[in-house]
């Protein structure tokens, strides 16, 4: 991707799908950095001490959650894929299935599901992704799978 000038960046569409995870890679990295520096030590120390454990105690996590996320993710990931290859360079691979995964994502993690709770997450589930898709493929045209 080279650059044109200081304010304007030309990008290669072969390689355009690579622009935004690249970004967010390197986010990602400074904010681990910083985090690393501000808790690591308080962290490493307290591991020293006992006070802390790498792994939890037995019956200290929610496994059906865990898992259950865990295996909505790959699902969700393999899904879209293969749902973007019937909509190429569209993004409805990515609008299509992050409906049903929010869905059953925020199915998973709620507590005491009412009507009215099921209604709210059904309409989140539609309108976030829908919005999602809408300012990225659609206003900033970067590509989805």
């Amino acid at each position: 991707m080279p650059s044109t000038g200081f304010l304007s960046v030309k990008i290669d569409f072969s390689q355009s799908h690579l622009f935004f995870p690249t970004i967010i890679q390197w986010i990602l990295l400074v904010l681990a950095i910083a985090i690393a520096i501000v808790y690591g030590p308080g962290l490493i120390r307290e591991f020293r001490e006992g006070k802390r454990r790498l792994l939890p105690k037995k019956g200290g996590f929610d496994a059906l959650r865990l898992f259950g996320t865990l295996a909505l993710t790959v699902a969700y990931f393999l899904s879209m894929d293969w749902v973007g290859q019937f909509f190429p360079n569209r993004g409805l691979g990515f609008l299509i299935m992050s409906v049903p995964f929010m869905f059953a994502l925020s199915l998973l993690y709620v507590h005491g599901l009412t009507w009215r709770r099921l209604a709210v997450i059904g309409l989140s589930s539609v309108l976030s992704p829908t919005v999602a898709w809408c300012t990225l493929a659609q206003l900033f045209h970067i590509t989805l799978p």
